[in-house]
Formats: C-alpha cells, sequence, structure tokens
C-alpha cells in the first residue's frame, strides 16, 4: 500500500497545526467568523514537500487534510463556549473538563465523517468547493501550464483585493444597493472574491435555490407580514424569518433520521431469509467509540448519562446536516447546530448553566470538524488518496488541535481580561448566549421543522433553502450572484467543445478566488495576532 501519511508529512503538518490553530482561534473571537484554511494549507504542503524525494499529490493531500484540522475545532470552541463567560465572568470551568468535551467532538467529527463519506462525496456527489479548489491549486500546481497560470493569476488577483479590502480598509465588505424601509430590508452584498468562487463552484441549483430562501425570508415574507399585521416591526419579522430557517435545517434533520430508519427497515425485509453476519467490524469500532464518548462525558464533565447519551444521537443528526450544507454550500453554521442540540436535550432534562455551554461547545467541535473532514476527503477522492489514510490524519490533527484550542482560548481569556470586550467581541458565542434560554419564536421553528421535513422528503435539498432565510442577505445574494455569472457564461457559448473549455477554466478562476482570499484571511490572522 502506498504511504499517502508519511512521518515527513506529519511533522511538517504538526508544524503548521500549532500557527493554525491558534491563529484561527484569535480571528473567530476577534471578528465573529472564521475563513475556510483550506487552500492556505494546501500551498504551504505544496511548497514544503513539492521537491521532497518521492513526493506524490497524495502524501500533499494528507499533509494539508493534518494541517488544517485543528482551525475548525477553534472555531466550535471560539462560537459558542466565550458566551458562558458573558453570562457569568466568574463561572469556574475545569480545564480538564474543557480538554475532554473539545477531544471527544474531534474524535466524533472524524468518526461520523468516515461514516457520512460515501454517501456525500461519492453518491450524492457534493460538489464541495473547498476541496474542489484544494484539488484543483493541487493539480495546477504539480502540472503547472495554462492551467496553472489561470489559477494562480486568479489567485493573485484575489490576494491583491483581499489585501485592499481587509488590510488596507481601502474597499467595502459590504455594498448597501438599497437602504431599505419600514417595511422592506435593505439590501447589501458581500464584497467577497471567494463567495463569489463558492456560488460558481456550487452551481445554479444549490446557489439559487439558497438565494431564493433568501428572497422568500427578506423580501415575500416579512413585508408580506408587516403589511398584513403579521409581525409589529421589522425585528419581530427577523425572529420569526430566523426562526423559521432553523426549523427547516432541523426539518432536514428529521427528514434524514426517518430516511434513514426507512432505509435499515428495507433492507432488514431484503435480508430477512439470508444468513445474518455474526460480526460486523464497523458497527462494533462506533458502539465502542461511542461508549469511550458517553463515559467519558459522563465522568470528566458536569453533562449526566441521559445527557451524554441524547447527545450522542443530536451530534449524529448535526454533523451529517453539517457535512450536507459544508457540500452544498460552502457554509458550516456549526454554532446553530450546538445550540440547537441543547434546546432537544433542554426538553428531557434540565442542565446547568455549564453543561448548557458544554452541550453547544462539543456540537459545535464536532460539526466543525466534520466541515474541514469532508472537503479535504473530496480533494481525497478526486485525487484517490487512500481515504483511511487522510481519516486517520485528521483525527490525530483534531485531538491534537482540540488541546491546543483549549489553552489558546484560555490564555486569551487571561490575556485580554474576558470576552464580549472590544477587544474580544465573539459575536457567535454571544449570539450562542442570547438563545440559551431558548428559541425566539417557537412557532415559526415547528413551521419550517414540518416544511424542512416535507421537502426533503420530496427530494429537495431543504436545508439549503432554509440556510438561505436564515443567513444575512448580504451572503447569500454574492452566492447567487456568483452561479449567474458562471452559468451565463457557459450559456453564452453554443458549441460543447467551447463551453467546456470555459467550465474548466471556470472552476480555476473560482478555485482562484476562494483560495487568494483563503489564504489572506488566515495570513491576517496571523499578523494580527503576533502583534
Amino acid at each position: 500500500m502506498n504511504r499517502h501519511l508519511t512521518l515527513r508529512g506529519a511533522l511538517i503538518a504538526l508544524v503548521g497545526l500549532l500557527v493554525i490553530t491558534a491563529s484561527s482561534m484569535y480571528v473567530a473571537l476577534r471578528m465573529g467568523a472564521l475563513p475556510w484554511p483550506t487552500i492556505f494549507v494546501t500551498v504551504v504542503s505544496l511548497a514544503a514537500l513539492k521537491r521532497a524525494k518521492g513526493s506524490t499529490l497524495q502524501e500533499i493531500n494528507v499533509t494539508h487534510t493534518i494541517m488544517s484540522s485543528g482551525a475548525m475545532v477553534a472555531g466550535g470552541l471560539a462560537f459558542t463556549l466565550p458566551g458562558l463567560w458573558m453570562i457569568d465572568p466568574d463561572a469556574n470551568f475545569s480545564t480538564i473538563s474543557l480538554i475532554i468535551l473539545t477531544v471527544v467532538g474531534a474524535i466524533l467529527g472524524t468518526l461520523f465523517s468516515a461514516l457520512y463519506r460515501k454517501k456525500l462525496i461519492v453518491d450524492e456527489a457534493l460538489p464541495y468547493p473547498m476541496g474542489i479548489a484544494s484539488y484543483n491549486t493541487l493539480q495546477a500546481g504539480s502540472k503547472g501550464g495554462a492551467g496553472a497560470k489561470t489559477l494562480f493569476a486568479s489567485m493573485g488577483g484575489s490576494v491583491i483585493f483581499t489585501v485592499f479590502r481587509d488590510g488596507f480598509g481601502k474597499i467595502p465588505a459590504l455594498l448597501t444597493l438599497f437602504k431599505g424601509s419600514a417595511l422592506i430590508p435593505a439590501f447589501s452584498i458581500w464584497v467577497s472574491p471567494m463567495a463569489m468562487g463558492i456560488g460558481a463552484i456550487i452551481g445554479p441549483l444549490f446557489a439559487l435555490l439558497w438565494f431564493g430562501g433568501a428572497i422568500f425570508g427578506y423580501y415575500i415574507l416579512t413585508p408580506l407580514g408587516i403589511q398584513g399585521g403579521l409581525f409589529a416591526s421589522m425585528a419581530e419579522a427577523d425572529v420569526f424569518r430566523s426562526n423559521l430557517g432553523i426549523g427547516l435545517m432541523i426539518g432536514t434533520g428529521l427528514g434524514v433520521f426517518f430516511k434513514a430508519i426507512g432505509s435499515k427497515l428495507l433492507a432488514q425485509k431484503k435480508l430477512e431469509d439470508k444468513p445474518k453476519a455474526t460480526f460486523n467490524r464497523t458497527t462494533l469500532v462506533v458502539a465502542l467509540v461511542l461508549l469511550f464518548s458517553v463515559v467519558l462525558l459522563s465522568l470528566g464533565t458536569e453533562l449526566g448519562l441521559i445527557e451524554a447519551l441524547v447527545l450522542m444521537a443530536g451530534i449524529y443528526l448535526a454533523t451529517y446536516l453539517s457535512g450536507m450544507l459544508t457540500g452544498q454550500t460552502g457554509i458550516n453554521p456549526m454554532e446553530i447546530f450546538g445550540i440547537l442540540v441543547l434546546l432537544v436535550i433542554q426538553l428531557i432534562s434540565n442542565p446547568s448553566l455549564i453543561a448548557s455551554f458544554s452541550i453547544a461547545a462539543v456540537v459545535a467541535v464536532a460539526c466543525g470538524l466534520t466541515g474541514d473532514v469532508m472537503n479535504d476527503l473530496k480533494s481525497g477522492y478526486l485525487l484517490k488518496t487512500d481515504p483511511k489514510q487522510q481519516i486517520l490524519g485528521e483525527g490525530i490533527g483534531g485531538v491534537i488541535g482540540a488541546v491546543l484550542s483549549v489553552f489558546v482560548l484560555l490564555i486569551m481569556k487571561a490575556s485580554f481580561g474576558g470576552f464580549g470586550t472590544a477587544e474580544l467581541p465573539a459575536p457567535q458565542a454571544a449570539a450562542v448566549s442570547a438563545m440559551v434560554g431558548g428559541l425566539g419564536h417557537i412557532p415559526a421553528f415547528l413551521i419550517g421543522l414540518g416544511i424542512g421535513l416535507v421537502l426533503y422528503l420530496a427530494n429537495i435539498p431543504s436545508a439549503t433553502l432554509g440556510l438561505g432565510v436564515y443567513l444575512p442577505i448580504y451572503i447569500s445574494s454574492v452566492m447567487g450572484l456568483g452561479a449567474l455569472i458562471s452559468g451565463g457564461l457557459k450559456l453564452a457559448l453554443k458549441k460543447r467543445t467551447e463551453a467546456a473549455k470555459l467550465q474548466d477554466k471556470t472552476g480555476l478562476v473560482a478555485s482562484g478566488l476562494l483560495g487568494g482570499e483563503g489564504i489572506t484571511g488566515v495570513a491576517i490572522a496571523i499578523i494580527s495576532m503576533l502583534k
């Protein structure tokens, strides 16, 4: 078997992992956003190993897989846990308990990603824009030629643009085309090469469905609701809209669950006359990992046994949704999945404040790592990398990144005097702390849940639709614009050969746009952290 996971690759990856994880924690707490580090680590790994003796693209692929694994673990922690100290600055959270939570989240994120790989990447062939961009970067970097020139020219342009926008503040991050009124919300567009590239890669179906959800939520539901007396104000309409979007996403999760049960029952019926297998290695491994996780959480944290058991089911569904949305849209709302699993557990239990944030944090960490794993597995699938070696590398990096994330979080808390301040606003965690008390509009959530379930069972991407309803309009609009520009260029060509060439160039240009902004975002975060 070819060695795609090598000692030299792992050592290079672990050095990069330390820097990427620390900088990701900083930028997540400071900005409330986290750029995918995928292309940054792809380029670093390519530069480090390209000329090494006997190196292959598969080795480079596994190396960058390990290097990026701590970033989204840090994001999951930063987007949830600081909310605890915003509510109670004197809350005493054991460091050991915090490490246990984060490590369990990393292990479960890796485990469930391995289980979902075939369905989401092979069977459904979801686009995973960051994974495709990573693949294109590796291919172009190794082969050179016209393709490399196209990709790296696009990447260079995106780097320059992002430096002027974020580094020097010469370009606005948001462009407001309509300032809004008492009846109609403002319409803005995110000035982001990366977002346009994602829209081009995921294609018109997902991008326009996403944008359609935003148009419905902001410019049909909101004005009609205000005019018809359903909402007393724009703020009330926003609460209804956001809870409706959350319900759509969770309804998709229920649909996944019901479909899985139906498939199992159907398979059982077909096999009832056949001899039953006496041993299933995968099932045994999954059961042992889940048992190990439940024991660790029950003994090492404030979670009770019932809470830990329900949490396993919640993480299973949340990571599936995370993997699906990352594949369809390139967006991974990990903290939302964390708070929703918490809300479900609150229906059957009464967790303490620390236990509540523990639940949200471990789910967000698992979902964050899932998004990163699935992007890497997508590029690995295209490169024919051994998935077992890749998943093992991701698991190792995720666990190391989990431990490192805890210490970086605590060091930053001590250095800056807490969270929710001008220096470390942690806006995502602030939103989570506001939601710990429950959903803002339960009827809207239940309506969305029902609609999401029905749409998913009808094979309509309801989670993507829900994301459009939930997220700010400026994100959805730029994704739709990217898809429209890409689709329009392809339709403009009549000859199939020309269209094929353009499609290839469009993918490279889009990958360059993603990579340039992603690289620059990570670099700016590292520089800011070291100041």
